[in-house]
C-alpha cells in the first residue's frame, strides 16, 4: 500500500512538474520578455489597463503555482528520503524478522531434541524403579526365606541341644552310678577281704575314663543378650561321696553322690567347696584376664540366683587363681587371690547347683554344674544287687 501511494505520488509530482516547467517556458517568453513588460506599463498607462491586470493575475497565478509546484518538489524529496529510510528500516526489520525466524527453528529443533531425551530418560526411570521393585521383591522373599531356614535351624540346634542336655544328664547319672557301684564293690571286697578280680579293676579304669570325656555345649538367648548355659565340661573335678552300713544278711545303705565338671576356657572352676564356703577360679591362658565389673553367678535348682561383682579394675593373671569366700567362712581379705563376699554368708548347698560366669557385656557361660542323687542298695546272702534310677545291676 505504501509503495503504491508513492507511485501515485510520483506520478502526480511528475505531472505536475511538466505543466510547470510548460507554463514557466510560456510566461518566460511571452510575459517577462521586455516588450511584454513596456506593453504592459503602456497599457496600464493607457485605457486598455484592463488587460494588462488580467496578465499580471496570471503572472501572479503563475508565480504561485511555481511556488506550490517548489514546495511539492520539496515534500517529494522528503517522501523520497522518508521511503528509503522506511525501506532501510523494513529491509533491517525483514532480516531481524528472518534470523529470529531461525532462531526459532533452531530452538524448536533444540526442544524436540530435549523433549526425546526427556521421554527417553522418563522410560529409563520407569524401567530402572520396575527393575528396582523386582530385585526389592526378590531380596525380601530371600531374607524371608533365609529368616525362616534360621529359625528353623535355631529350632533343630535348640532341640538337638536339649536333646544333648538329657543325654549328659543320663550320662552324668549314669557315671555316678558305675561310681558308686565300683565303691560298693571296693568297700565288699574290702569287708570280705577278697582281691579285686583283673575284670573289675578294667572296668573301674574304663568307667573312670569315660566319664573323665564328658562335654557339654548349650546356648540359648535371653532378650538381646546371648546367654551361653554350658561350655565345654571337662571331668577333673569328678568325685563321689558314699556313706552308709551293711548288716546281716539283708540290709539297706544311703548315698549321696556330686558330679563336678570345670569348664576349659581361659577361666575356669579350679576348686569349689560342697559346704559352700569359697569357689575358686583359675586363669587357664597365658595372658591376663580383666574382670572388672564381671558377675560370678550360682543358682541351686528352682531357687532365688545370687551374684558376686568383681570390681572394676580387677585383673586375674596369667595361671594364677582366685578364690571367693562367703562372709561365715571366717577367712580374711587378702586381694588379689583372696576375696571375701561380704554381702553372703554361704554360696550354698544343696542337688542340681549351676554355677555361671557372666562378662561386662552380659554373656553368661557355665562354669559347673553338680548333680546330686540317693541310692538304696541291697545285700543278699548270694551277692549285690543295685537299684539306681531305671537301672539293675547284679553281681555274683
Amino acid at each position: 500500500f505504501i509503495l503504491a501511494l508513492i507511485s501515485c505520488s510520483v506520478l502526480w509530482l511528475s505531472c505536475t512538474f511538466w505543466l510547470r516547467n510548460h507554463l514557466l517556458k510560456y510566461f518566460s517568453r511571452h510575459l517577462y520578455s521586455p516588450v511584454c513588460v513596456a506593453g504592459a506599463f503602456q497599457l496600464a498607462s493607457s485605457s486598455q489597463g484592463c488587460e494588462a491586470c488580467c496578465s499580471l493575475d496570471i503572472c501572479r497565478i503563475s508565480n504561485s503555482m511555481q511556488v506550490t509546484c517548489i514546495k511539492l518538489a520539496f515534500q517529494l524529496e522528503n517522501a523520497k528520503l522518508s521511503s528509503d529510510q522506511n525501506d532501510k528500516a523494513a529491509g533491517a526489520a525483514r532480516e531481524e524478522l528472518k534470523e529470529a525466524r531461525m532462531r526459532i527453528e533452531a530452538l524448536s529443533y533444540q526442544l524436540s531434541g530435549l523433549q526425546k531425551q526427556a521421554s527417553a530418560a522418563e522410560d529409563r526411570i520407569r524401567e530402572l524403579e520396575e527393575m528396582m521393585a523386582g530385585e526389592r521383591e526378590k531380596f525380601r522373599k530371600m531374607l524371608d526365606a533365609k529368616e525362616r531356614e534360621m529359625t528353623d535351624m535355631r529350632d533343630q540346634m535348640q532341640q538337638q541341644l536339649t536333646e544333648y542336655q538329657e543325654l549328659l544328664d543320663v550320662k552324668l547319672a549314669l557315671d555316678m552310678e558305675i561310681s558308686a557301684y565300683r565303691k560298693l564293690l571296693e568297700g565288699e571286697e574290702e569287708r570280705l577281704k577278697l582281691s579285686p578280680s583283673p575284670s573289675r579293676v578294667t572296668v573301674s579304669r574304663a568307667t573312670s575314663s569315660s566319664s573323665s570325656s564328658s562335654t557339654s555345649l548349650v546356648r540359648s538367648s535371653r532378650g538381646k543378650r546371648k546367654r551361653i548355659e554350658a561350655e565345654e565340661l571337662s571331668g577333673s573335678g569328678t568325685s563321689g561321696i558314699g556313706t552308709g552300713s551293711i548288716s546281716g544278711s539283708s540290709s539297706s545303705s544311703s548315698f549321696q553322690m556330686s558330679q563336678q565338671a570345670s569348664a576349659t576356657g581361659s577361666i575356669s572352676i579350679e576348686e569349689i567347696d560342697l559346704e559352700g564356703k569359697y569357689v575358686q577360679l583359675k586363669n587357664n591362658s597365658e595372658k591376663d584376664q580383666s574382670l572388672g565389673n564381671w558377675r560370678l553367678k550360682r543358682q541351686i535348682g528352682d531357687g532365688e540366683e545370687i551374684a558376686y561383682k568383681f570390681t572394676p579394675k580387677y585383673v586375674l593373671r596369667a595361671g594364677q587363681t582366685v578364690t571367693i569366700w562367703g562372709a561365715d567362712a571366717g577367712v580374711s581379705h587378702s586381694p588379689p587371690s583372696v576375696l571375701v563376699w561380704k554381702n553372703q554368708g554361704s554360696w550354698g548347698t544343696g542337688g542340681n547347683i549351676r554355677t555361671y560366669l557372666v562378662n561386662s557385656e552380659g554373656e553368661s557361660f557355665l562354669l559347673l554344674r553338680s548333680v546330686k542323687s540317693n541310692s538304696v542298695i541291697k545285700e543278699a546272702s548270694w551277692g549285690v544287687r543295685i537299684l539306681f534310677g531305671p537301672w539293675f545291676g547284679r553281681l555274683s
